[in-house]
């Protein structure tokens, strides 16, 4: 039976380089939120957009411009899973559930996964993609 590692700690900056009050140092993200924010930067990066790493990100904005129903919902799903799993290793068993939002021009997304190496509950965060004008 293989040995499971467990991890001490992720630590990522925040992208806003807002200062902490006191240290004057930058703010970091810690464990989950740093996940959720790593994911969260996945989702929003368009392939190509980073000079150094052309395919990070996921291919989801192109969908916003499509009839927004339970078909293209189907292919964001898809897109999602793909990237996160390309480029987050500190997640397995991500399952994302894209529900069409026609009234209000957008996809809600909601993101389940569990953190790899970490004694904690399966995350879940919700987020709402809508096309930018």
């Amino acid at each position: 039976m293989p040995v499971q590692r467990i991890s001490r700690g992720f630590k990522d900056i925040s992208l806003s380089f807002d200062m902490h009050p006191v240290t004057k140092d930058i703010l970091v993200l810690k464990n989950e939120d740093a996940i959720k924010k790593s994911i969260r930067n996945i989702i929003q990066t368009i392939p190509s957009e980073r000079f150094f790493n052309p395919l990070f990100g996921s291919d989801v904005r192109t969908s916003l411009f499509d009839f927004i129903d339970f078909g293209t919902a189907s292919i964001l799903e898809q897109q999602l899973t793909v990237a996160i799993e390309n480029f987050e290793p500190r997640v397995r068993d991500a399952r994302i559930e894209v529900i069409p939002r026609p009234d209000l021009n957008s996809f809600e997304m909601v993101i389940s996964y569990t953190i790899v190496g970490q004694e904690v509950p399966p995350q879940q965060f919700t987020y709402l993609l809508e096309a930018t004008r």
